[in-house]
């Protein structure tokens, strides 16, 4: 059994944004599927971004307005939405709560290098 929990996690940080990566690229013997809890900050926008493994992000508290490509919806609690493969996507919290959403990917990906290399590209800027 592989259990993590979101206190232990590896952390991956943007302003406003912490990632907390439950599930990831060599974790467990399957590479299937990455999983991370993100709570944004109140105000904050999640730069959009695209990859090639396909994602969901499960709202479980608050509301934020969601791009995918050209679309933007509202969302809230209990909302699901599907970001196919290499699709720009991002999400702002234009609330004054915590937004917090669960993102599953498949296939599974390495989230630590993924945000390390995000952080890298905004010292170089």
């Amino acid at each position: 059994m592989f259990r993590r929990g979101k206190s232990e996690a590896p952390q991956g940080k943007e302003e406003g944004l912490l990632s907390s990566i439950l599930l990831q690229h060599g974790d467990v013997s399957s590479d299937q599927l990455s999983i991370s809890w993100v709570d944004v900050a109140p105000g904050s926008v999640q730069r959009p971004h695209r990859h090639k493994p396909e994602q969901v992000y499960v709202i479980v508290r608050g509301t934020g307005r969601m791009r995918v490509e050209n679309e933007e919806e509202d969302v809230s609690e209990g909302d699901l939405v599907w970001i196919p493969s290499n699709a720009f996507h991002g999400i702002e919290n234009r609330s004054g709560d915590v937004l917090s959403y669960i993102s599953a990917a498949t296939p599974a990906f390495d989230l630590t290098a993924f945000y390390e290399n995000r952080r890298r590209l905004d010292r170089s800027r």
